[in-house]
């Protein structure tokens, strides 16, 4: 179940937990990538001006290299009918804020669920490393099947640290901390660091995840 909620492959029970977070912004998209809903936190993140907004019903990231970044990855979210979609991530600049927000889109499986009325055809949330509480190493190595240093080197990485940073708190060479990198992209099947953020910043807004 953890592992479902991390992927964010799993709409119902599991949803309403994300849906409800104060950090997670929660949108749903249906086939022709219109917003269907968005939470609370989603809503913060348009109105506020942060790299992202919703134009006439559609998800637009403001600089255009990125909204061409974020077109493709719709895309992939939503193929054409009868063909297998994919996940994607990337980052979105925030105007006089040095974070990054991070997105991840994430088809929604068969059957699609509605919602007054319209089916929902993909999941993308929104995720502000900059407004995080402290996840247990432990939490994330038994939800990513990691090792307690990759799980640690997953939460920092998830916090904004640097290799650099991450080598000097832990006593340890960049070259010993970039292939725990790459061990933990390779167990993931990912290859971008905004995909590992994203699974770690997910562990925080399980209800009940410490239990």
């Amino acid at each position: 179940m953890r592992q479902q909620l991390v992927e964010a492959k799993a709409l119902g029970t599991s949803l309403s937990g994300l849906f409800y977070s104060t950090r997670l912004g929660v949108i749903q998209l249906d086939q022709r990538g219109r917003i269907v809903t968005a939470n609370d936190r989603a809503l913060d993140f348009f109105q506020q001006g942060a790299g992202l907004s919703d134009e006439g019903g559609f998800l637009r990231a403001w600089l255009p290299m990125e909204n061409s970044e974020l077109s493709r990855l719709l895309a992939n979210a939503l193929p054409s009918f009868g063909v297998q979609g994919y996940a994607g991530s990337m980052l979105i600049t925030r105007p006089l804020t040095p974070t990054p927000l991070v997105i991840h889109i994430n088809p929604v499986g068969e059957p699609h669920p509605e919602i007054h009325g319209r089916r929902v055809a993909a999941l993308v949330l929104v995720v502000d490393p900059a407004r995080r509480g402290r996840i247990d190493p432990k939490l994330v190595a038994a939800a990513l099947g990691l090792t307690p240093m990759e799980s640690e080197v997953a939460v920092e990485l998830a916090a904004g640290h640097t290799i650099r940073d991450i080598a000097l708190s832990k006593g340890r060479s960049e070259g010993a901390v970039r292939a725990h990198v790459k061990r933990i992209f390779r167990k993931q099947g990912i290859s971008r660091q905004g995909d590992l953020v994203l699974r770690v910043m997910t562990l925080e807004d399980i209800p009940d995840s410490h239990d």
